[in-house]
């Protein structure tokens, strides 16, 4: 299980990934003890340390993960693995979930806890166990015109449900319109929540393509803008 990251130093410039090698016979010798393959390091940039350092007081569950370049424009640089974000008093699970560029990791982390968990206990009566996503890295452009997505540099995330404690689940598609006045209201709440911490937040709301998630960049548009639809 992945591990809330510590502090990093502030001139840090590598980062241990986990173990991810597996054993190796050595010399071919069953008998002979076998040796754990050295953990990759990642080249941190100052930023991104600056980044990381941020996202591991949150507490968060999360690994940095190497840059890479896919052309096209598409790219993941200075992303993490997100495996569980913190709550007021419990971790909560994200799936499928992929890399995620470490400000938006640190956005996202900040509105889970203090926009997501808070509104359900508020009013749903129950904390926050688990946020469903739809992923965020994707190779492509924005729907219907020759734009790159910003989730081609894994600048977004798409999120689709909220999984609660007592094992209700509250879906953007199922509960934005059809759900129960407290469901409609939660949904609503997270959604002005996540408007005020993203810089582009899109929902049913916006057009028929986001009826079933929230789509939030943690970057602003040009000129320094938010968008919230």
């Amino acid at each position: 299980m992945v591990r809330s990251l510590p502090r990093l130093p502030a001139m840090a410039a590598l980062l241990a990934l986990s173990a991810c090698g597996g054993l190796v016979p050595d010399g071919g010798t069953p008998s002979r003890p076998q040796v754990q393959a050295a953990p990759r390091a990642v080249a941190v940039a100052p930023q991104t340390g600056m980044c990381l350092n941020e996202l591991g007081a949150r507490q968060a569950a999360f690994t940095p993960l190497p840059d890479r370049f896919y052309g096209a424009g598409c790219s993941t640089v200075g992303t993490v693995s997100l495996a569980a974000l913190q709550g007021d008093d419990a971790r909560f699970q994200l799936t499928n979930l992929g890399p995620v560029a470490c400000p938006l990791a640190d956005t996202l982390a900040a509105w889970a806890r203090f926009g997501v968990d808070r509104a359900a206990r508020e009013v749903l009566g129950s904390p926050l166990a688990r946020i469903e996503t739809m992923g965020s890295y994707s190779c492509r452009n924005v729907a219907g015109s020759g734009r790159l997505s910003a989730h081609a540099t894994a600048q977004a995330v798409d999120i689709a449900a909220f999984v609660l404690e007592d094992g209700r689940r509250v879906s953007v598609l199922g509960d934005w319109s059809a759900g129960t006045t407290e469901e409609r209201r939660f949904l609503r709440l997270v959604h002005a929540s996540a408007c005020k911490r993203f810089g582009t937040t899109l929902g049913p709301d916006y057009n028929a393509a986001h009826r079933d998630h929230f789509h939030l960049e943690a970057t602003l548009r040009s000129g320094g803008r938010g968008f919230c639809r």
